[in-house]
């Protein structure tokens, strides 16, 4: 099959980020009439993997396939497009895109005219790109985060021609508005207010594959909040991989804490924002989360490592003494806080001293829930050329030893649940028990109890009366 090259990602580009503001443009479909009969009676099967932001270009994917006449379909044996969403933040998450591609490829073989395609964070990287283009000859379309709103041109393009294409722009930012969406629920939505990031930690891949940060109009995240209050959702989260770095491309003279504050006017009842930076944590955002009862009083604040050296070999733009005292600042003025966070283990060349300083900042901090990692280099980043003189054995040692520390007072903070009456968003049946209702309260923390299925969407009002530690059981209080 020959191959049609429309662009290529190249990480020097990538990497770029002089002067150039962001430009804004709607979405246009300009093959709009002739999918609608293409699309007739036809299926589309979709599986992301990684982060809400992934989570996010799904639903916009599905929106635009729907608005030609695409129906989802959970089995790919069904579908005349197969999307693969991937990530590739860490290694076994692209092991496992592999292996998913492997099982897929026989759908090429019995149906010339399927789509197969992978887009995401993996293709954004060369060398991945090429390991797939040789050991995938299947697969006929590959495109990038940029491309998202191309996304019906080029299917029909790989329909209309026997060529594999390949459209994965490294460019400095654009925002497209106006895409259609097909949400995965009908009272949690995810809000995008920022693209890409420009913080180059150097064991992150994402600033190449995001691009550079750019923001969404105030007005226009607004509309998207006030429509989504009309629909009567019932918790909104706020998306960027810096998202307190909102408006520091714009000169609208916005930031983010007045986002969380004319949402949280709105009337939403629960307001969530995901990931915050600490660099980029301003007072100002304490004092308007604080203020109001709808913005959730859980953050999420990464810390990868509490020693200084290491966080200044991640590029990470602040130490452990400021890190901490942005926690005493937030523990005073935010009651109720709970801080979750991210902690790398491993990173290249890192001393038990310089762990032990982690173990340290972990008991002085005192999270209330955590997502742990051993250090998988990714290629093309600063992280991935340094010589590691730590053996996986010691990392996984140190992984397990940092695990027991967090839970410690993940434990003692799920206990202090048992008694109590929270308010819980219900999600839906129990994975593991489909007799028990599940949901989050206010803090995130995941609770199971007995209720009837026309709960699911509602916040109701529920006694916990176990701890799990990484999760409650409760009872239905009736009112």
């Amino acid at each position: 099959m020959k191959t049609k090259v429309v662009n290529y990602p190249d990480l020097i580009k990538a990497r770029d980020r002089s002067a150039s503001k962001t430009t804004f443009s709607h979405a246009k479909i300009a093959h709009f009439d002739q999918m609608l009969k293409i699309a007739k009676g036809k299926k589309y099967y979709i599986h992301t993997y990684g982060c809400q932001a992934n989570v996010r270009d799904e639903e916009t994917m599905r929106g635009m396939l729907e608005s030609v006449g695409y129906v989802q379909s959970d089995i790919p044996d069904e579908a005349s497009v197969i999307i693969i969403n991937t990530c590739a933040v860490r290694e076994n998450a692209e092991d496992k895109v592999y292996g998913e591609i492997g099982n897929l490829k026989r759908l090429r073989k019995q149906n010339k005219n399927l789509v197969l395609a992978i887009c995401g964070c993996m293709v954004e990287q060369p060398e991945i790109l090429e390991i797939l283009q040789k050991r995938f000859p299947e697969v006929n379309l590959y495109f990038g985060t940029h491309e998202i709103d191309q996304l019906i041109d080029l299917v029909y393009e790989v329909i209309n021609n026997d060529f594999r294409l390949i459209s994965i722009e490294s460019k400095k930012g654009e925002v497209i508005e106006n895409n259609s969406v097909s949400r995965n629920n009908n009272y949690k939505a995810y809000v995008n207010i920022i693209y890409g990031c420009d913080k180059f930690c150097t064991y992150c891949i994402v600033p190449y594959t995001r691009g550079k940060e750019r923001s969404r109009k105030f007005n226009d995240i607004m509309d998207e909040v006030r429509e989504l209050k009309k629909q009567n959702y019932q918790e909104i989260t706020f998306l960027g991989q810096n998202v307190n770095a909102y408006g520091k491309d714009l000169d609208e003279g916005h930031d983010f804490a007045d986002v969380l504050e004319e949402a949280a006017k709105m009337g939403i009842p629960r307001i969530r924002f995901t990931t915050s930076h600490p660099w980029d944590f301003s007072s100002k955002m304490i004092e308007v989360i604080a203020k109001y009862d709808n913005i959730m009083k859980c953050i999420h604040l990464p810390v990868q490592s509490g020693s200084d050296e290491v966080l200044r070999l991640m590029g990470r733009r602040y130490n452990r003494e400021k890190y901490l005292s942005l926690v005493k600042e937030m523990r005073e003025k935010i009651p109720g806080l709970s801080l979750s966070t991210d902690i790398i283990v491993g990173f290249p060349n890192e001393t038990e001293e310089q762990f032990n300083d982690t173990l340290s900042l972990v008991d002085i901090v005192k999270y209330e829930s955590a997502f742990t990692f051993i250090y998988s280099p990714r290629r093309g980043t600063p992280a991935a050329k340094i010589p590691d003189n730590v053996s996986y054995a010691d990392k996984s040692r140190r992984f397990k030893e940092l695990v027991k520390h967090l839970e410690v007072n993940i434990e003692k903070d799920a206990l202090t649940y048992v008694g109590g009456v929270y308010k819980v968003l219900v999600d839906g049946e129990s994975k593991t028990d489909k007799n028990m209702l599940s949901g989050y309260t206010e803090s995130n923390k995941l609770v199971h109890f007995k209720g009837d299925s026309s709960l699911v969407g509602k916040i109701v009002k529920v006694k916990i009366n176990e701890s799990h530690t990484y999760s409650l059981l409760g009872e239905l209080v009736n009112e």
